[in-house]
């Protein structure tokens, strides 16, 4: 015997509404839309306080995360590795101005005479510990010969 059925028989299904489902089983349907919200919120906050670390290191005093003050050699040194601004080369009013105030760092002589060295970042970090060590070896030598000072005007030699 032949199973009844009940009710009409099943409407084929349209397209858009393979699309709805498809949508709700990935998570984007309508009951979805809270979650979504948040996820936006989240992306917008960690991407805005990404860029305000960006914005801050590119323009910060104090360097890549330290949060102690530069030494007064490295301030010295410091518009070495300053960003610069480069005209446009069809400017030539900017390209002008541009050349009097330094023109391009890395030429062999700038425009105001110096000779500019090819210098690394470790010859300078070398440099400043070879000083660094020369000042200690002068702090040690200064109190060794003010202790011999001391013992020789205590056995009473006038010095």
């Amino acid at each position: 015997m032949p199973r009844k059925r009940f009710g009409a028989p099943a409407e084929p299904k349209t397209v858009l509404q393979y699309a709805q489902y498809f949508q709700k089983t990935i998570g984007c349907g309508p009951n979805n839309y809270y979650f979504w919200k948040q996820v936006g919120k989240a992306l917008g906050c960690t991407y805005a306080v990404m860029g305000a670390v960006w914005y801050y290191n590119e323009t910060s005093p104090l360097g890549w995360w330290t949060l102690k003050p530069m030494p007064k050699e490295e301030k010295e040194l410091a518009h070495l590795y300053e960003r610069r601004e480069f005209p446009y080369p069809g400017d030539e009013e900017a390209m002008e101005e541009f050349i009097i105030k330094g023109g391009m760092i890395g030429t062999t002589i700038g425009p105001k005479g110096n000779i500019e060295n090819d210098k690394d970042e470790s010859d300078y970090k070398k440099e400043l510990k070879d000083k660094k060590f020369e000042q200690e070896g002068q702090k040690l030598w200064l109190r060794m010969r003010n202790e011999v000072i001391a013992e020789l005007q205590e056995k009473g030699f006038d010095i």
